[in-house]
């Protein structure tokens, strides 16, 4: 059965959210409506203040959405009991790597295993040895955050989220925090889970990565979808001004 075939793993339905500010109210969300496949990988770009990654965030409850739905994995995001339920099944990455500065990376990947997924220290640190070699840096499990380049810490953030075994992979903005040269590393790590089928929401600029992995990219402005489609299709033939403005400011970077 192809992802196309499959039931959404990820359904939103005409989800709003309101931010206060001290200039008023902010409709970040505006009526939202999105369907993610078992195995698809999405990307969501848009200039700053969007709404991409507030919608991201609102995909495991980070952020609470004020009208709506949204159903992860069959299990709808409206009480306690189902954030947990969700949350426990979808792995996160952040711009900032948001490791424990006194922890090794090793320790940093096993820490939650043993809190959340009641593992031994023993199954928790082979598995976390496991991951440093997945995500190329298994000379480094004994090395603090801090003598670690941006993009290792990054890398011991993947996986440190792929050890609790997530159905699916969020990440925002994973390399807006590195140094140019430190991306490839990290994107190439990404194009691996991609192509293992890890399902995957990204919100990233990394317009390569997208013609690369991902299966569907949504444009999003002023808090709605604009345009989706097939990458290559959509970045060769916008149909909108607004998406055709945004590409030529991008790809002049």
């Amino acid at each position: 059965m192809t992802s196309a075939e499959r039931k959404p793993i990820i359904t939103v339905r005409d989800v709003h959210k309101y931010f206060k500010t001290p200039r008023g109210t902010v409709h970040a969300l505006r009526g939202v409506s999105m369907e993610v496949k078992p195995g698809e990988v999405v990307t969501v770009i848009g200039p700053s203040g969007s709404g991409k990654s507030t919608l991201l965030r609102c995909l495991n409850r980070l952020e609470a959405f004020d009208a709506g739905s949204i159903v992860v994995d069959g299990i709808p995001l409206d009480t306690a009991v189902n954030i947990n339920k969700v949350r426990a099944e979808v792995g996160m990455v952040f711009q900032s790597f948001n490791l424990f500065p006194h922890l090794t990376a090793l320790e940093n990947i096993a820490m939650a295993q043993k809190v959340v997924r009641k593992r031994s220290r023993k199954d928790a640190e082979m598995v976390a040895h496991e991951l440093l070699v997945k995500v190329g840096i298994p000379e480094k499990a004994d090395t603090y955050p801090g003598q670690l380049s941006g993009g290792q810490q990054q890398r011991v953030a993947i996986a440190r989220a792929l050890a609790m075994n997530p159905k699916i992979m969020l990440f925002d903005e994973p390399t807006s925090a590195l140094d140019p040269e430190m991306i490839k590393e990290v994107l190439d790590v990404m194009l691996a889970l991609a192509q293992e089928g890890m399902t995957m929401v990204v919100v990233s600029h990394e317009m390569g990565f997208a013609r690369a992995a991902a299966n569907r990219t949504i444009f999003m402005d002023e808090g709605i979808i604009v345009e989706q489609g097939e990458p290559v299709e959509l970045f060769a033939n916008p149909q909108t001004d607004r998406f055709k403005l945004f590409l030529s400011k991008i790809l002049k970077h």
